[in-house]
């Protein structure tokens, strides 16, 4: 189960680059916002990917993704918290 639990990992930090390469106006145009898909891991198996854009306190910005296996109810998160520019 460890190879799975890697790709869900691979999965999630690479949503999780995908959604800070937005710029600052198009995050902040978007939270709170949150959506699911289903999607496939490298290895075939189908898995529900989540991603959710919430206020932190501080800083003022977080972004949490999550990408899981419905059928196993495993997954894996990557996180990151993004600050609006000085």
């Amino acid at each position: 189960m460890t190879g799975f639990a890697d790709e869900l990992t691979a999965m999630a930090e690479e949503e999780l680059a995908s959604a800070i390469a937005l710029t600052w106006p198009e995050i902040k145009a978007i939270t709170p916002w949150g959506d699911a898909f289903e999607g496939f891991a490298p290895s075939g198996r189908t898995v529900e990917v989540e991603r959710r854009y919430l206020w932190a306190v501080d800083p003022a910005g977080a972004v949490v993704v999550e990408v899981r296996d419905p059928a196993t109810r495993t997954g894996a998160e990557a996180r990151a918290l993004l600050a609006p520019p000085a």
